[in-house]
């Protein structure tokens, strides 16, 4: 008995799913009637869009003709359900008929296709709140587990329903237009602020989707640079930071937050040498700290998935985020493109951290050390070619800044850095969507921090 009303239960469930019968009609009569509607459509559905089966061997049909090249018309598509043995699967010749007295107005084909779209995404939904109610009365399913998937299928079903589509020239022009008029009316970056001005200046901001690279020598100062940027960017546009350090303990990053906010050196911090009027600058800056949105992973060798998996996490919590950044470049490793070849291996990475960038419409940073050829020539200032292990950082990198500091090479000047701000040169040496050139940084080595030349007095 419990069985019979167990099946009765799912036949109502199925019977009542969301669905629009007389909208997958419409759709499957244009693909009969234009070959551009057949394009739009493939774009945008899938063959689970469509709700009733005979409706989706109709559709899958239409999509191995239309792959194979095959003309589309009542006649030949009845042929090819005959050959396959399908056409009885799908109801039979009086199903196509009908569909021949359905005239639609294609002007409207894209208005149907979200109303197929809009009812394939709360059928989905109604199955996921059953996997999770079964999922929940099986104990030998870790919560972890079923919170993930959790995740990752409402990760997904936002992708589907923020689904890029092809845009025609004149909607683009007439959306940059608009974009222009504002920007004249209210001029901004484009971008998201770095914090540095003279750096804005050159790059409008860290743009959305853009693949970053800071680059120097060991010790230079390229996680002092990706800190300072990653709190400017709290501060200023309150968006959420995720920081990769594969090299630096949490604690450590901790210790050069809380020195760049008080200004207390970060050998005293880690010393314990603390003066009494610093306590009041230690509880007010940990007070601010704590309540910015600064996420810090410091796994030693995360792989692409990993990354991705802890990036989704934050957007499911937080919506949205400003910028990740990863420390570095070169402490990555993944399985999944393991080759004998380093640089080929890292290629791979570079190129998979650029699709994250995109996938997910959000600034990478990733830091890169240099290779030892530059220690070798006289002028030691670094260009791109001195990228360590892959020239395929510059081809996928949508900006390249490297950091030069003359104290670095010479013994006088590294005495004068102990007791003065340390001169410092980020060259931009690529900028897809920009000019190149070098700006004037001021590095303050005992706090660990840059400052704007220009805001030095």
């Amino acid at each position: 008995m419990k069985n019979s009303n167990e099946n009765l239960d799912s036949i109502a469930i199925q019977k009542y799913l969301p669905h629009n019968f007389l909208a997958e009609k419409i759709v499957l009569s244009s693909l009969l009637l234009s070959s551009e509607a057949i394009e739009i459509t493939l774009r945008n559905v899938k063959v689970e869009t469509f709700y009733f089966k005979n409706h989706q061997s109709l559709y899958k049909a239409i999509v191995e003709m239309y792959s194979n090249k095959k003309p589309i018309d009542l006649i030949t598509l009845t042929t090819y359900l005959q050959d396959t043995g399908q056409l009885v699967e799908i109801g039979g010749i009086e199903v196509l008929i009908e569909l021949i007295n359905y005239v639609p107005n294609l002007l409207y084909l894209e208005d149907y296709i979200n109303l197929l779209r809009d009812k394939f995404v709360r059928r989905t939904l109604i199955k996921l709140g059953y996997e999770l109610i079964n999922s929940a009365y099986i104990t030998n399913i870790t919560l972890e587990s079923i919170l993930f998937n959790l995740e990752s299928n409402v990760f997904s079903l936002t992708n589907e329903i923020n689904q890029n589509q092809l845009t025609s020239s004149a909607e683009l022009f007439s959306q940059i237009f608009l974009e222009l008029k504002q920007k004249a009316l209210n001029p901004t970056l484009s971008g998201i602020s770095s914090g540095f001005f003279d750096l804005d200046s050159f790059t409008q901001g860290f743009q959305k989707a853009d693949l970053i690279i800071i680059a120097g020598r060991p010790s230079m100062g390229k996680t002092a640079l990706s800190l300072n940027i990653s709190l400017n960017i709290i501060k200023e546009v309150q968006l959420p930071v995720i920081f990769f350090s594969l090299e630096m303990s949490k604690e450590q990053l901790i210790y050069r937050l809380l020195s760049n906010e008080t200004d207390i050196p970060n050998f005293r911090l880690k010393t314990g040498n603390i003066y009494k009027e610093d306590w009041v600058k230690l509880n007010r800056a940990i007070k601010h700290l704590s309540s910015l949105p600064l996420f810090i992973d410091d796994s030693p060798t995360p792989s692409i998935s990993d990354i991705q998996t802890k990036i989704k996490k934050i957007i499911f919590e937080q919506n949205e985020i400003g910028l990740i950044v990863i420390d570095y470049l070169q402490l990555m490793e993944n399985s999944k493109f393991k080759t004998e070849n380093r640089a080929q291996e890292l290629s791979k990475i570079t190129r998979s951290l650029k699709n994250l960038a995109r996938k997910f419409n959000v600034p990478i940073i990733a830091l890169s050390q240099l290779s030892r050829n530059v220690e070798n020539r006289l002028n030691k200032r670094p260009i791109l070619s001195d990228l360590r292990e892959s020239g395929s950082i510059e081809q996928d990198a949508d900006l390249v800044l490297m950091l030069y500091r003359e104290s670095y090479y010479n013994a006088a000047e590294k005495e004068m850095e102990a007791k003065l701000l340390d001169h410092t040169e980020l060259i931009i040496a690529k900028q897809r969507n920009g000019p190149i050139g070098t700006i004037d940084l001021q590095f303050n080595s005992k706090q660990t921090k840059f400052l704007d030349s220009n805001s030095i007095t």
